[in-house]
Parts: structure tokens; sequence; C-alpha cells
């Protein structure tokens, strides 16, 4: 049987690196294929890395068909769940395909295709049919990742250039800076990336402290922030600082909402004094 190779289908995930490649090489030379490569049709769909070492050492291997592959969209839809549950795949790498089964099923769903039911035969893992993903946390969930980093990918996603891209997916900054990372022009996240790590954990850092500022001067009158106790910006009963950290944009929220509180709380208390102090004057007048 001739196996086709459909570059579209073969680039569609993420490729090994070459570590992780020639890990499986050597497997499949001391233990030989003991999995099966899935076809739809002639087309390869599942073991690309696979097919192509055992090519080239001559290794026998065994293919299985995919009787719920009926469009382009089921094979895409089963690769992404495929690689959804594998330990490997990064945080990063689960976002991203969480998103694209996301939008692979807003276009099913507006040209009315169900999704087969057929039940998979014996030699594969049975599928249940895809889940709604039309909020954010229901991405998550498929990711096994937090809403907010779903939010800090889609960030990436549309706003990074790709040499930051490619810094997220190496493990040179992580998802959280990245995020603050793409939010300055191109050249200058490309300026980041090319000058190494520590220079884009101090870009990170400059723009997480920039948007922190910038949220509390919003929240904060110049009146009440004059009035809010000392420390309130990083009392040490907290142990993140925003400024010093990849602290979240819950945690820069959180200590916001701090300063609000302590503020308020400053303003009622000159007002008791105040009165107090008034009481005082009205009794010295009596006497």
């Amino acid at each position: 049987m001739d196996i086709t190779v459909n570059d579209e289908l073969r680039a569609y995930i993420d490729p090994l690196t070459p570590d992780e490649h020639d890990a499986l090489e050597r497997s499949l030379l001391a233990e030989g294929c003991r999995d099966a490569l899935v076809l739809w049709g002639n087309v390869l769909v599942d073991g690309h890395n696979r097919y192509g070492i055992c090519r080239k050492h001559g290794i026998p291997f065994q293919t299985v068909q995919n009787p719920r592959f009926k469009s382009i969209e089921d094979v895409h839809l089963w690769m992404i769940d495929q690689h959804l549950g594998r330990r490997s795949v990064t945080d990063f790498q689960r976002g991203v395909l969480a998103l694209r089964k996301k939008e692979t099923l807003a276009t099913r769903a507006k040209t009315g295709v169900e999704t087969p039911a057929a039940e998979p035969p014996a030699e594969t893992s049975p599928r249940p049919a895809p889940e709604s993903l039309d909020t954010r946390e229901a991405i998550a969930k498929a990711a096994r990742i937090s809403s907010t980093t779903v939010s800090q990918i889609e960030k990436i996603q549309k706003s990074a250039a790709p040499e930051l891209v490619a810094a997220v997916k190496s493990g040179t900054i992580s998802i959280n800076a990245a995020a603050a990372v793409a939010s300055l022009p191109k050249e200058e996240q490309v300026a980041a990336v090319v000058a190494g790590k520590k220079e884009l954990r101090q870009a990170a850092k400059q723009v997480r402290e920039s948007k922190a500022r910038a949220k509390v001067a919003v929240a904060v009158s110049p009146e009440d922030a004059a009035a809010a106790p000392a420390g309130a910006l990083g009392s040490s009963s907290s142990s993140v600082n925003p400024f010093e950290s990849d602290a979240s944009e819950e945690e820069i929220q959180r200590l916001t909402r701090q300063v609000q509180a302590l503020t308020a709380e400053n303003v009622a208390l000159k007002e008791q004094v105040r009165q107090l102090q008034a009481e005082l004057g009205q009794h010295a007048a009596a006497d």
C-alpha cells in the first residue's frame, strides 16, 4: 500500500525537537514499531515521525484505518485530542491546540456538519463527541491550564512576533512573561529575543511595572493616593510584589483593590478624627 504524506497534516502539530526525535529513533531501533500508523484512506494521519524512521531503517510497521474520518475537520479534531492527552505536550502547546479545536468546532457549527457518531475500531482509542468550547473556562479545562493562561496565549498568538513565539515554544521565556513582552512593538520584541533570556525577563518586568502603575493611577485619585498608608502598594503581608516578579493580572488587581480598601479606611479614620476634634472644641467652648 502506498502511503501519502500530506504536508499540511504533518505540520499541523508542532514537530519533535531534535532530542525527542533521537529518543524516538533509539526506541524504534531497540523495540520496533509497536503502535500502528493511523491512516485516512492512503493519507497518513498519525505517526509521521515513526513512518520516516521506519522507512529509513527498514523497520516493519502496521497501519490502521479510522472509519470516523469523514472530512479534514474530523482528522484535525482527532489529531488535537490525541496530542492534548500526551504528557510531553507543554502548557503553551496544549493552549494552542485547545484554541485551534475551538475554531474548528465553531466552523463546523456554522456549516451545520455533524460530528461522526460511528464507534472507532478496537485498535484506536475511543473518543467522545467534541465538547463545546465557547468559553475561556471550557478551553482551559480542555487544555488543563488556567483561564488566565488561555488569555495570555491568545494575546501571544495575536500580538507576538514569530521570534517571541519561538522563544515561548523553546522554554526560553514563560507564557506569562511572553504575554507581557507581546505588548511591545514588534521590533522591540525581536530585539529582546535576540538579546537573550535576561533581556526578555527585563522587558517583561518593565511592561508589568508600567501596567501596574497605570492600573493604580486609574483606580486611586491623587488625593486618596496621598492619604494611603505607607507601604500600601506592597505591604509586608503580601508575598508577591507585582514589580519584582511574574505577578499575574489577578495579583495586580488584588493589590489594586487592597490599595482602594486601605485608602477608604484611611479616609474614614480621618473623618472620625475630624468629628472627635469638633466635639472637643464644642466641650471647650462650653467650659
